[in-house]
């Protein structure tokens, strides 16, 4: 009997286990289904060390933009960055192919981010963070890969990304109508900016603390290249600028502190790099795009994902998220 058709399969953490320690060497492995987002993201330790095993799915990423994350992430690690380093097989391969269910899958071994998430960063590890971020942008800045990435720009994340949500806004055209006029001002905003003078080159574009770790001595590692693309580096930091909009949206915490802390990472990133104000000033105009990306990403993928969150109360959510970033940090008079 042939297998039905199968939009999205779970790889069994056991079987996956077995198989990267024949393919890696790796004796005594255990499986540990972590995640079913972006990816399929598994935990693989044995007694010596933890490993990250990411499956990608096809609608995702193709092989060939995978190939671009492990170019980029192999770059990285040879010139001393602390990132989570894509690992061989005993093939010399960087990617493996398997056969599931709905078609051949791919999948990348990770070195594991020693250390753990720190969603409230003390000032140290806030400068700890800004000069990291910094050195890594040294090595990304006008950087050309082989392989394909993401592009980050007026397109990509403004424009393309509205016409794509517009039919989930069918129950809420005040939303879409709202959306719509949000887009045109801040497109207008960044054109009349000199962008020209930004750096420009590969950036994380998800660069919240969920995606890095602090040891014990406060070493960073960062990891999740997933989104990695082309665009603006001040991207980056408007990620992370993102972190304090939640924690003063959620948590309720201070717009003063908030701003304090982020002035804290900028201090700390231009102890290594340039950051100009310009670059600063359009962070506020950038997050509007970092929201209708996801948020694009979201309904392109809420199927294969999971995401039975994604509905009516969700969206409504999220354009009040917007509105309030707007509120609170866009100047469109």
């Amino acid at each position: 009997m042939s297998i039905f058709p199968t939009q999205y399969s779970t790889l069994s953490a056991s079987a996956l286990a077995t198989y990267v320690g024949e393919a890696y060497n790796i004796p005594g492995l255990k499986g540990r289904y972590l995640l079913r987002g972006v990816s399929d993201t598994y935990l693989l330790e044995n007694q010596e060390a933890k490993y990250i095993l990411k499956i990608y799915r096809a609608a995702h990423r193709t092989k060939a933009e995978i190939e671009g994350e492990v170019e980029l992430l192999n770059y990285l690690q040879a010139q001393g960055a602390p990132i989570a380093a894509p690992l061989p097989a005993r093939t010399g391969a960087f990617i493996v192919s398997l056969k599931a269910a709905e078609g051949e899958r791919h999948g990348v071994l990770f070195t594991f981010a020693l250390g753990r998430v720190v969603a409230d960063l003390n000032d140290a590890q806030l400068r700890t963070t800004g000069q990291a971020m910094a050195k890594l942008h040294n090595l990304t800045a006008d950087l050309t890969l082989r392989h394909p990435r993401p592009c980050y720009d007026l397109d990509s994340t403004l424009r393309q990304p509205l016409k794509t949500v517009a039919p989930a806004f069918h129950d809420y055209p005040e939303g879409l109508a709202y959306l719509q006029k949000v887009v045109i001002q801040t497109v207008s905003k960044l054109e009349n900016m000199n962008t020209v003078a930004f750096s420009y080159g590969y950036c994380h574009y998800d660069f919240l603390p969920k995606n890095f770790h602090f040891d014990a001595e406060d070493r960073l590692t960062f990891f999740d290249f997933d989104f990695a693309g082309t665009g603006y580096l001040v991207n980056d930091a408007m990620t992370f600028f993102v972190h304090y909009f939640l924690n003063r949206m959620l948590k309720g915490t201070s717009a003063a502190e908030s701003a304090r802390a982020f002035a804290v990472f900028v201090a700390g990133y231009r102890e290594v790099r340039p950051l100009t104000e310009a670059e600063l000033a359009a962070i506020p105009y950038l997050g509007v795009g970092f929201w209708l990306f996801y948020l694009e990403f979201q309904y392109r993928n809420f199927d294969d994902w999971s995401n039975n969150f994604f509905g009516p109360r969700y969206l409504r959510e999220r354009v009040g998220w917007i509105k309030q970033w707007v509120e609170w940090y866009c100047d469109f008079d």
